[in-house]
């Protein structure tokens, strides 16, 4: 099963589905990208998204209940390794969240186990371009998403927090205007998305 086959299964299963379906397209499409991964690097799915197996089973649940018998296999007991950076991820963006529900702790590890992947934090997610990360970004991490008013990109203003809260810069610049390599940090996030555009009669708003 490829990302795309991965991502139209999921969004099937999650017929009865309670949860939105912008935050359905956003799931399954780091569920996607990490089925695909997992067959072709042999990584653990968990390993992908960031969660534990307990935690993994308790959004299938929710989020694709169509989907639980193909996960039969998934225990509880699969534990997963944070390091000290991923952690501190994790952190900023509960510390930042639009609310306490368990869909914003999944969320928060997957984008924190996200990020340690080398593409734009959009492609890695499986989404369609930085508009709808944004939109994910307003929708569960507002207080956040208010801070990054110079638009910066999402990966690099996650690590700018984490090395801030740690107390030790992520660089020397002494305002982003003087810096030799203003682009790595504001330029534009253009790429090809890792998935291809399936809305299944889905209507999804990024704005």
């Amino acid at each position: 099963m490829n990302a795309n086959e991965a991502y139209q299964w999921l969004i099937t299963a999650s017929g009865n589905s309670e949860c939105d379906p912008f935050d359905i397209h956003v799931l399954a499409s780091i569920l996607a990208i990490a089925v695909a991964e997992a067959r072709g690097d042999e990584r653990a799915l968990c390993d992908g998204v960031g969660l534990s197996g307990a935690l993994l089973n308790d959004l299938i649940t929710k989020a694709f209940p169509g989907a639980l018998a193909m996960f039969v296999d998934l225990s509880d007991d699969i534990t997963i390794e944070v390091d000290a950076e991923e952690q501190s991820l994790r952190d900023v963006l509960l510390m930042y969240g639009s609310g306490t529900t368990s869909l914003a702790l999944h969320l928060s590890a997957m984008i924190a186990r996200r990020c340690r992947f080398p593409h734009h934090l959009w492609q890695d997610l499986g989404l369609q371009d930085r508009a709808e990360l944004s939109h994910l970004m307003n929708r569960h991490f507002e207080t956040l998403a208010r801070r990054n008013d110079n638009n910066m990109k999402w990966k690099k203003f996650l690590y700018r927090l984490v090395c801030r809260s740690e107390g030790f810069s992520l660089c020397v610049a002494p305002v982003c205007s003087d810096c030799d390599d203003f682009s790595a940090c504001f330029g534009a996030e253009d790429g090809e998305a890792r998935l291809a555009r399936v809305r299944n009669g889905m209507e999804i708003v990024a704005a």
